[in-house]
C-alpha cells in the first residue's frame, strides 16, 4: 500500500515549513513491523503560495497513491479538497483521507461540500491513522463499517458514519518521535537544515476554552507530556543540525514544571552545539514564578525570544464573551514593567471583532496597552469550527464571509459593531500590523508619544491617510493591493514591497518629514529627523537570494553566524543613548553631538518575514563607535 500525506503551509515562504503533523503519521507507520514492510509513506509538504496545478504535478506524474491523506486547516481546505476530487478520477478505488482541527467534527459539511472525501479522522490522529491503515490492509473496500475508533465515514449513499469517540493518548511517548526516527529529514541535498524554524511538542492540551479558539477542545483540556528523556534526544538533534529557531507548538509553556526542565535541558544543547539561537512559544497564559525563573535563564544564556502578552482585548465585556474573564493575563502591567527592566522583547496580541468591543474601545485598549507595549499582534476576529464563539453565532449577532481562497469565516459584524465599521477597522489593523506588530518603525513611538503626545493609533493613521493621499505609483499600488481583510499573507506582502522598494520607503521618509517632525517643539525636531534616520539604519537587511548588501553593508561571521555589518555612520545626536536612558531626557531634547555607530543584523531576513516573531530576531542593532571628536 503506498500512502501519500500532503501538507501546505499557511504562507508563502521563500523555505519550507515543518510537516510536523505527516511526520507524526508517518512515524507510527514506521514503529509498526507488520505496518512498515507492508506500507510505503511518503510526505508531500508544500508552501503556502504552490498553486494547484503545480501541486497535482508533484502529486500524480510519477506514481499515484493507494491512499492520500490531507493535513487541513482553513487555509489549504478548499485546494485540498480540489486535489482530492482529482485523486478520485485518476484513482477511483483509493481512499482519501481529511484530519486536522478545520475538519475534525465536520464529516456532514465535509462530504457534502467534496463527496470524494471518504474519512475524516476525529480528535488525535496518530493512534487512528495507524488502526485505519491496518483495517485497509486486512478489510479493502469495507471503510463503511469500519469499528476503528476516532472516525467519521462516508457511506456509499452519502450518509455519514460517526465511530466511538476516541480518547486522548495518555501516554505521549507512544507516539513516535518524527524527528528520531527519520521520517522528518534534518537535511536537504546541500546538507543544511531545510525548514524555516524546527516545530516541535513538548505537551498536549490546554487548561482553557476561549470562545474563539478550539486548542483546548481538540486536544483535551488535560495537559499531557512527553518525557524528557526523548524530549533531550530531539533537542540533541536538533542541536548537531545547526537548528537556529525552535518554536514549540505549546499552549501554554511555563505553566508546568517539566517546562523549567526543557529550558535546561536546551541550555546544555546550546552548550554543546552553539545552536539552537532562539525559542518561540505561546507562554502561560497566567504567568507564575516558574515564567519569571525560565525568562531569567534564556536571557542569562543569550536566547532569543518574544514574550507574548496574549491579552486578545482590553474590554471587560468582550473578555466576558471571550470566557477570559477572569485569566490573570489581564493583570499585565507590572508584567511588562518587568520585562522592561529585564530589557527583554515583548509583544501583545489583540483580536479585533469580538462582541462587546466596539472601535472606540477597542482603540482606547490599543493605545493604553501600546505605552507599554508598542509590538502590538492585532488579528481580525475568525469562526473557526467546534468554537463556542461559531455554536452561539446567533446569540453574538455575527455576519460572516467564508474567505475567497481559503475557509476561514470573517466577522464583519456582531452585535456591538457594525459592517462599515469593520471594513474600516480592517484598513486600520492592515497599517497597525505592518508597523507596529512587524516592527517597521521601532524606535519612535514612545518619543512620539511623549513629545508630541500622539498615541500609537494616531501616528497609524497618519501614516495610513499619506498612503491613501500619494499619487506616486509605487504607493497607488501599494494601497490597490490592500486587501479587505488584514490577513498574514497580504501584510507579508506589504513588507516585502516595503523593505525591497525605495520609492516606497521614500513615501515614509516623506510623511515624517511632513506630518511627524512638524508635531515636535521646534527644539526637538533635530533629534527628530536623526530619530529617524537611526530608524532607517535599525530594520532588518533585506536581502534577496543571490543578491549583494546594500551600499553601506558587508558580510562578517560572528561566533560562526553570518551577519551584515555597515560602515561607520555618523550623527548629530546620539540617538542610541537618548533611547536607552529615555527617561532622562523628557525634559530638554538630547544635545547636539557628533556620534557614530556601525549597525549590525543577522543575515537572512528574506527567508523569515512573514513571521514577526522569528522576523524580530534579524533587527539591526547600533553598535557606539568612538567619539570622532576625541580620536
Amino acid at each position: 500500500m503506498h500512502i501519500c500525506l500532503v501538507q501546505q503551509g499557511a504562507w508563502d515562504m521563500p523555505v519550507d515549513s515543518m510537516p510536523l503533523a505527516a511526520g507524526y503519521l508517518k512515524a507510527v507507520i514506521a514503529a509498526d513491523p507488520d505496518l512498515a514492510v507492508a506500507t510505503e509513506v511518503e510526505i508531500r509538504n508544500f508552501r503556502g503560495g504552490v498553486p494547484l496545478p503545480e501541486m497535482t504535478r508533484e502529486l500524480f506524474r510519477d506514481r499515484v497513491p493507494d491512499v492520500i491523506g490531507f493535513s487541513v486547516l482553513g487555509w489549504n481546505y478548499r485546494n485540498f479538497g480540489m486535489l482530492a476530487e482529482t485523486f478520485k478520477q485518476v484513482n477511483p478505488r483509493g481512499t482519501v483521507l481529511f484530519g486536522g482541527n478545520h475538519v475534525a467534527y465536520q464529516a456532514e459539511r465535509v462530504f457534502r461540500e467534496f463527496p470524494w472525501v471518504d474519512v475524516v479522522i476525529n480528535g488525535e490522529g496518530e493512534t487512528t491513522f495507524a488502526e485505519l491503515v491496518r483495517d485497509l490492509h486486512e478489510h479493502p473496500g469495507e471503510l463503511a463499517g469500519t469499528a476503528v475508533a476516532g472516525l467519521s465515514v462516508r457511506r456509499p449513499d452519502g450518509s455519514v458514519h460517526t465511530t466511538a469517540e476516541r480518547e486522548r493518548i495518555g501516554d505521549l511517548d507512544t507516539v513516535p518521535s518524527p524527528f528520531l526516527t527519520g521520517a522528518i529529514p534534518m537535511t536537504n541535498a546541500a546538507g543544511h537544515f531545510p525548514y524555516d524554524v524546527a516545530l516541535m511538542e513538548t505537551n498536549r492540551g490546554c487548561p482553557y476554552k476561549c470562545s474563539f479558539c478550539y486548542w483546548g477542545g481538540a486536544v483535551g483540556q488535560k495537559m499531557r507530556s512527553f518525557s524528557t528523556d526523548r524530549l533531550a534526544h530531539e533537542l540533541d538533534m536538533f542541536g548537531f543540525h545547526q537548528v537556529p529557531s525552535i518554536v514549540l507548538c505549546d499552549s501554554n509553556f511555563g505553566l508546568l514544571e517539566a517546562d523549567e526542565q526543557f529550558v535546561e535541558m536546551l541550555i546544555k544543547t546550546r552548550e554543546r552545539y552553539g545552536f539552537p539561537r532562539a525559542l518561540e512559544t505561546s507562554w502561560a497564559k497566567n504567568k507564575s514564578n516558574r515564567f519569571y525563573d525560565i525568562v531569567r535563564a534564556l536571557k542569562k544564556h543569550d536566547f532569543k525570544s518574544s514574550f507574548t502578552l496574549a491579552l486578545q482585548t482590553l474590554s471587560d465585556d468582550a473578555l466576558t464573551g471571550m470566557l477570559r474573564k477572569n485569566m490573570k493575563v489581564n493583570q499585565w502591567e507590572g508584567l511588562v514593567t518587568w520585562l522592561n527592566e529585564e530589557g527583554l522583547d515583548c509583544y501583545a496580541e489583540l483580536i479585533w471583532g469580538a462582541p462587546g468591543e466596539t472601535p472606540n474601545s477597542f482603540l482606547r485598549g490599543y493605545d493604553r496597552l501600546a505605552t507599554m507595549v508598542s509590538r502590538i499582534a492585532v488579528y481580525p476576529m475568525l469562526l473557526l469550527p467546534n468554537t463556542s464563539y461559531t455554536e452561539n453565532r446567533g446569540v453574538h449577532g455575527f455576519v460572516t464571509i467564508r474567505g475567497e481562497s481559503d475557509d476561514f469565516e470573517y466577522v464583519l459584524a456582531n452585535r456591538t459593531s457594525t459592517v462599515p465599521e469593520n471594513l474600516e477597522m480592517q484598513r486600520f489593523m492592515y497599517w497597525a500590523r505592518v508597523l507596529g506588530e512587524n516592527q517597521y518603525l521601532r524606535h519612535t513611538w514612545q518619543p512620539l508619544r511623549d513629545v508630541t503626545g500622539l498615541t500609537q493609533s494616531q501616528v497609524v493613521t497618519s501614516l495610513m491617510r499619506a498612503f491613501e493621499e500619494d499619487r506616486t505609483s509605487a504607493a497607488v499600488g501599494l494601497v490597490e493591493r490592500m486587501p479587505v481583510f488584514a490577513e498574514s499573507p497580504a501584510i507579508a506582502a506589504a513588507l516585502r514591497a516595503l523593505h525591497g522598494t525605495p520609492e516606497l520607503e521614500a513615501v515614509v521618509g516623506q510623511w515624517w518629514e511632513q506630518s511627524m517632525v512638524p508635531e515636535f517643539p521646534p527644539e526637538w525636531r533635530p533629534f527628530a529627523r536623526e530619530l529617524y534616520r537611526y530608524e532607517r539604519w535599525c530594520r532588518p537587511v533585506y536581502v534577496k537570494p543571490g543578491d549583494e548588501p546594500p551600499t553601506g553593508w558587508y558580510t562578517e561571521l560572528v561566533d560562526g553566524e553570518w551577519f551584515y555589518v555597515s560602515e561607520p555612520v555618523e550623527f548629530g545626536v546620539d540617538v542610541e543613548a537618548a533611547i536607552r536612558a529615555w527617561s532622562d531626557c523628557l525634559m530638554s531634547p538630547p544635545r547636539p553631538e557628533r556620534v557614530s555607530y556601525t549597525f549590525q543584523a543577522r543575515c537572512g531576513f528574506h527567508d523569515h518575514l512573514d513571521n514577526h516573531e522569528t522576523a524580530a530576531h534579524y533587527m539591526a542593532v547600533a553598535r557606539p563607535l568612538a567619539n570622532p571628536a576625541l580620536m
